[in-house]
């Protein structure tokens, strides 16, 4: 196992000093620190890895819509305008908005 960096070390031993209990000997104060190093290692060991994850799973997403691309230039859309569905779901958007007018102006003009 390779040995941590110097400034990890400065940071576990800081921890271990600062976590000193009245009486601890220094040997006692090493022990913890290295303790604490091991963990601080471990710790970056698994951040590596997750960000090593992650940009995999970037590459993958990214790579995966390159490839879809080219076949939907081919294929026609779904959305267009002359498609049934879409001009269906207009029409019945026109219709509520119309009928959303109407019972506005009815109720507003059973208040006045």
């Amino acid at each position: 196992m390779k040995k941590a960096s110097v400034e990890t070390q400065q940071d576990a031993m800081a921890i271990a000093k600062a976590t000193q209990k009245p009486g601890q000997t220094k040997e006692q104060t090493k022990l913890i620190a290295a303790g604490i190093e091991k963990g601080i290692a471990e710790y970056k060991k698994q951040q590596k890895a997750k960000a090593r994850l992650r940009d995999k799973v970037r590459k993958q997403s990214l790579k995966s819509k390159s490839n879809c691309q080219p076949d939907d230039e081919l294929q026609p859309d779904s959305n267009t305008p002359d498609s049934p569905q879409m001009t269906t779901s207009v029409w019945v958007l026109l219709i509520l908005l119309i009928v959303s007018w109407v019972g506005f102006a009815a109720f507003y003009f059973t208040n006045v």
